[in-house]
């Protein structure tokens, strides 16, 4: 997977023990594999996690790991007299062949007096995902206890509960819930408590809710079991289990979310001998009552539903029966029987789930992010890993499901229920509601200006670009706002503060969208006719679309009638075209250098595409298939499209007329073929430039297929004025100040080393907007017991040399003075560099105009 959508397997085992009495759980593996866990659900549950580790080091995966283990647990009783300890695998641990049960028997032989039962799980993070681990962990807990004691037992009339993965605040309104009925319950697991307890005057080390010994072997002995599982890993079974060991009764329902749902847990529990309550009736009328309020709204979503198998098909049922349009369904599980999820519906349900619903087992993000962009998705639902597709794609994201980091609350998120359904339901309404407040000023507007707007062909007489002599005659401004790109391109080097190198892709620095829009009025007042602004770089603007958006929309607001056009090397344009023509923009330029995979692969290195990076044939392909298909929806929208097209000897020239034909065909109004120009220090550098002859015999050959572009200046990113005058960088060039800042950290992301600990520092340059790392910087390490030895101080000076501030987590009042003295300002921090950088430039800025 490029990017998982799901949590490792030891993480659902761990999660499951975290519902059971006294219970700890232990993993036999490395110690990173705890502390990942560990951060996760504290970040989640906001509660203190204890897991314990064997913290298996080379020695340990070489010679085994039972003498870790040993220690770990004999750690692990005298710290906590557990009543019940889980011992989980990881992939280290399974992969060197650890015998857990093996290991286990000869401990408890060595510990005779030992009080804690002591269960082995096997649990490799390779073996599945949290789902896998959670169920992996109930079914070894009851093999490991039930069997033992639990032979032979007078028929009880209590009922067993299994779940899957919930919250706590589920779990809490399932027990209130099963409890209206008058029935006897044992829940397994009770998650209720323990993660999600109140606040006490002490920490208590070991959980005292949950579920017990004494009730887990009661299970053996129960009415009934009721599984809410419908796709519960094979063999992997609590209930099965208590149905072919211990012959009880085994039932089997979905997650109760929605009408259906609950109306059938109502009746099986009736079926059982439950009672129940008046007042589920008039939660059912609300929520009915609901469920017709937001229709409207709910109708129009077409949602995008991702997590735990059972929690998906839970969301799919709701959607379905609330009118919303499930049109992705996605599990980072191997669940085969997923694809069946339309057949498991009733009739009802069936009628209503979409056509196009596209079912996703083993899924990633990425492929989740393909398939809400294929299908239109307009919002998701699912844990909060799920963000960044969301912030991508402008699409509101409801989280459910585990995990959430981002938002306060996660254990106390709801979807079970009639109540839980309805903050579904409630949240997917108003997500639309709040797309059209947020959208239809915008709309309003735009209808306005379309009846005003001058016809698309005489823009494009006023373009200098796209016209002949007449048009020559209006100027344009380039704006660099977009620094990153998606491909590399062998003939390109991007550089900064060259201002007497006129070449596409230079830049004498990158601006904000308010930088451009002051930029842009600026020139206006000064350079007659500036009629058009172009954003060209000096990356691909499309790599940096919010701002190139935002950049637009400032000047549109501003100069209604102003020319907007847009270079791209077109990899993401397919995504973006649609959005560029409602933002106005009308003139595109996509620089398409062959229409040959190979020979493609002979001009770009990589192409960085949907979170993965391609190189080759392939990298070519996608960019190719994107080119082709990006300017015919430009076209077909009647966009005018220029297609430039880089010449370079030996490499692509004798498929220049192909790329002009082809051009043509995708409805492309112009194709400006212009010369490779050789850049030192780049891979083709040493690629001859075409000489005008050769330019022109190649240009008169597309001509048969195309116009051609004949006055091309090959602009920089922040050119101005008319073509082939130019205005001189220092009419509109705002020197920024730049400040260098060193870091001192042991992570390479975080302010979080003591200055005295350092041996390298990393080196970054800020204007106050962008921060750009520049090297790392070795020094002794100034501080070893005695901090003030002069002879180590030298090295930290040169280190620091040229830099304004140091950033460091701690630093003593000795070295923070003799630093100041050499003219270096410390600052004692903790966090993201580039934020606590830019929270220091900005401190800066204030207090110079202060």
């Amino acid at each position: 997977s490029a990017n998982p959508c799901m949590m490792c397997m030891p993480m659902g085992a761990a999660t499951a023990l975290s519902g059971l009495r006294g219970c700890m759980a232990i993993l036999h593996g490395s110690q990173g594999c705890a502390t990942y866990i560990r951060r996760h659900m504290a970040t989640h549950y906001n509660e203190p996690i204890d897991i314990a580790s064997s913290s298996l080091t080379e020695q340990g995966t070489v010679f085994g790991g039972e003498k870790n283990l040993a220690k770990g647990l004999s750690n692990l009783i005298k710290l906590y007299d557990p009543e019940l300890i889980g011992v989980c695998s990881t992939c280290l641990a399974e992969t060197i062949g650890e015998d857990l049960d093996g290991i286990i028997k000869r401990y408890q032989t060595a510990n005779p007096d030992l009080k804690a039962k002591i269960i082995a799980i096997a649990s490799p993070g390779y073996g599945g995902g949290l789902h896998e681990g959670f169920f992996r962990a109930l079914k070894s807990v009851l093999e490991q206890t039930c069997d033992l004691d639990c032979e032979t037992g007078t028929l009880g009339t209590h009922i067993n509960i299994v779940t899957p993965f919930i919250s706590p605040g589920d779990m809490r309104w399932l027990k209130s819930f099963l409890a209206s009925f008058g029935l006897d319950f044992i829940f397994f697991p009770d998650l209720s408590e323990n993660l999600d307890g109140g606040a006490g005057k002490s920490y208590e080390r070991l959980k005292k809710s949950g579920t017990s010994i004494e009730n887990i072997k009661k299970m053996a002995n129960a009415s009934a079991t009721l599984e809410f599982s419908e796709f519960v890993p094979k063999g992997d079974s609590p209930g099965e289990h208590l149905l072919n060991r211990f012959h009880v009764p085994l039932i089997r329902l979905p997650l109760p979310t929605g009408i259906r749902a609950m109306d059938t847990l109502v009746q099986t529990l009736v079926k059982l001998g439950g009672i129940a309550s008046p007042e589920i009736a008039k939660e059912r009328g609300r929520y009915l009552d609901a469920m017709v309020d937001s229709h409207k709204h709910c109708g129009r979503v077409k949602a995008a539903v991702y997590g735990e198998p059972d929690f998906v098909k839970a969301m799919v049922s709701l959607c379905c029966e609330s009118g919303m349009v499930p049109v992705v369904a996605a599990t980072g599980s191997v669940c085969p029987s997923l694809h069946e999820l339309k057949n498991s519906m009733d009739e009802a349900a069936q009628n209503a789930f979409a056509g196009e619903t596209q079912l996703k087992d083993d899924a990633d993000f990425t492929k989740i992010e393909e398939m809400c962009l294929l299908h239109g998705a307009n919002l998701m639902i699912g844990n909060s890993d799920g963000r960044r597709i969301s912030s991508k794609l402008a699409i509101d994201l409801i989280r459910r499901g585990f995990p959430i980091h981002d938002r306060v609350g996660g254990q106390r998120t709801r979807f079970l229920g009639f109540d839980g359904s309805l903050s579904v339901l409630d949240e997917a309404a108003n997500s639309i509601m709040g797309k059209e407040e947020r959208s239809f000023r915008m709309e309003i507007t735009r209808s306005h200006f379309g009846t005003i707007k001058k016809a698309k062909p005489e823009k494009k007489a006023l373009h200098p670009c796209f016209s002949g002599c007449e048009g020559q005659q209006v100027a344009r401004i380039h704006l660099p706002v977009a620094p990153n790109c998606n491909i590399q391109c062998r003939y390109c080097l991007r550089k900064f503060d060259c201002v007497n190198e006129s070449r596409p892709g230079v830049a004498s620095s990158v601006i904000s969208p308010r930088e451009a829009l002051d930029r842009y009025l600026d020139l206006k007042s000064k350079i007659e006719n500036l009629k058009v602004v172009g954003i060209a770089g000096p990356g691909d603007p499309l790599a940096n679309f919010d701002k190139v958006a935002q950049t637009i929309e400032l000047i549109k607001e501003r100069d209604p009638e102003a020319i907007f056009c847009l270079s791209t090397n077109g990899l993401t344009l397919p995504v973006y075209a649609k959005r560029l023509i409602e933002l106005g923009v009308t003139h595109f330029t996509v620089t398409m250098n062959t229409i040959n995979p190979s020979v493609g692969a002979k001009i770009i290195s990589h192409a960085d595409y949907m979170g993965e990076r391609f190189t080759g044939e392939a990298a070519a392909s996608i960019l190719l298939s994107s080119q082709f298909s990006g300017i015919k929806m430009l076209a077909d929208a009647g966009a005018q499209v220029k297609v430039n097209c880089v010449a370079i000897k030996g490499v692509n020239d004798s498929d220049l007329e192909a790329v002009s034909k082809k051009a043509a065909e995708l409805g492309a109004c112009l194709v400006n073929v212009m010369p490779h120009i050789p850049v030192k220090d780049s891979e083709f550098e040493s690629i001859s430039r075409l000489t005008k002859e050769e330019l022109e015999t190649a240009r008169t050959k597309c001509e048969k297929h195309a116009p051609q572009m004949r006055h091309c200046r090959q602009c920089r990113a922040d050119a101005a004025g008319l073509l082939g005058q130019d205005v001189p960088q220092e009419l509109f060039l705002k020197r920024v100040e730049k400040m260098k800042v060193a870091v001192a950290s042991k992570s390479g992301t975080l302010v979080d080393q003591h200055f005295g600990h350092a041996e390298e520092f990393l080196v970054f340059e800020t204007d106050g907007e962008t921060v750009i790392f520049l090297e790392k910087r070795k020094t002794a390490k100034y501080c070893n017991g005695e901090c003030d030895e002069s002879d180590k101080w030298a090295p930290v000076v040169k280190a620091l040399s040229g830099c304004q501030v140091l950033l460091a987590l701690r630093i003593g009042p000795v070295p923070e003075e003799r630093l100041k003295k050499e003219g270096i300002r410390s600052v004692m921090t903790f966090g993201p560099i580039e934020e606590e950088i830019l929270k220091i430039s900005a401190m800066d800025t204030l207090a110079k105009s202060l």
